[in-house]
């Protein structure tokens, strides 16, 4: 092999296993431990609960708008502390990946809405290796059941996604059918764990801790208006939708500290979630999560040092 093709191989590897994604912002950062320790979603919080995060879970999970704005979407809760887990979907285009899909059991030539939008953009379906989508809503011929639409969230609309101390956009991009015992939540594509938790989540292993916030948004507003249905990466399909999701959060919580630059601040809402009285929780839950302080975006120096010293090592035991 000639050093070129060997330096870019190490260089697709290392990248391949670096987590991808951004601080989350002091606000969401606040509304997550505010969730998470908000205790069982029920009443008029809840829009439907009896699902499943695990098969063993006992079937308590909740579609949540506790301390959300009337109408401006909702989020998974789970009982107690827990949130939602993140199984790892593979349905839709299988042209490309790593082979990381290929242990999935339960596999899907298309997702739910990939035929709707982005066969528009010449795209037959999402892709799970490329496209950062999120399962939700429960559709099949068990009990309960639940489709976002009924509350005004829009199919391939942006979610946020707030794991493993990093926020990540994606778009609800497959529905959860009857294909378990149970009905199933907390579940999202390959690419959109992989941005999450690294290279080492495949097919038929995700992250079973149920500390995953998704967030769904309601209306027009949150469906993609320049995403690149075509993309051919990851990254440069969520770099498409960054912007948008950024003034999606600024909106919903308040904190313009996470608007991409570019974007127009003056589509800032200012209806926002009140969380001063969570600001003092947020010292004492750095056990449970505690995302990096500093820029919305992640230095990514440490790492291009970390790849470069690595690449001329390899180069060096090659000569």
């Amino acid at each position: 092999m000639r050093h070129g093709s060997v330096l870019v191989a190490i260089t697709a590897t290392l990248f391949a296993s670096q987590v991808i994604g951004k601080n989350v912002p002091s606000a969401l950062k606040a509304f997550y431990n505010k969730a998470k320790r908000g205790g069982d979603c029920a009443g008029a919080d809840a829009l439907q609960t009896g699902f499943f995060s695990t098969e063993w879970s006992g079937g308590h999970t909740t579609y949540c708008t506790k301390y959300l704005p009337t109408g401006k979407g909702f989020y998974l809760k789970g009982p107690g502390l827990d949130l939602a887990n993140m199984d790892i979907d593979c349905d839709g285009e299988q042209s490309s990946g790593d082979g990381r899909c290929g242990s999935s059991t339960d596999t899907q030539g298309q997702t739910r809405w990939g035929l709707k939008h982005p066969r528009k953009h010449g795209v037959r379906d999402l892709n799970a290796n490329i496209h950062p989508y999120v399962v939700l809503g429960n559709e099949g011929s068990y009990s309960p059941t639940f489709d976002p639409r009924t509350v005004g969230v829009e199919p391939l609309s942006i979610v946020a996604v707030v794991c493993g101390d990093e926020l990540v956009y994606g778009v609800w991009g497959d529905t959860n059918g009857d294909d378990n015992e149970h009905p199933m939540v907390g579940e999202a594509s390959l690419a959109l764990a992989t941005a999450c938790y690294g290279s080492t989540i495949s097919g038929n292993s995700g992250h079973d801790e149920a500390d995953v916030l998704y967030i769904a948004f309601a209306g027009n507003e949150a469906v993609p208006a320049r995403a690149k249905w075509d993309a051919d990466s990851y990254g440069a399909f969520e770099e498409s939708i960054t912007a948008q999701g950024d003034r999606l959060v600024a909106q919903l919580f308040g904190d313009k500290s996470t608007v991409t630059a570019g974007s127009d601040p003056h589509r800032t809402s200012t209806s926002s979630i009140d969380s001063d009285s969570d600001n003092s929780d947020n010292d004492d839950d750095n056990s449970e999560h505690n995302p990096k302080s500093g820029d919305t975006i992640r230095s990514t120096i440490p790492r291009v040092c970390h790849i470069i010293l690595v690449v001329l090592i390899a180069l060096i035991a090659l000569a």
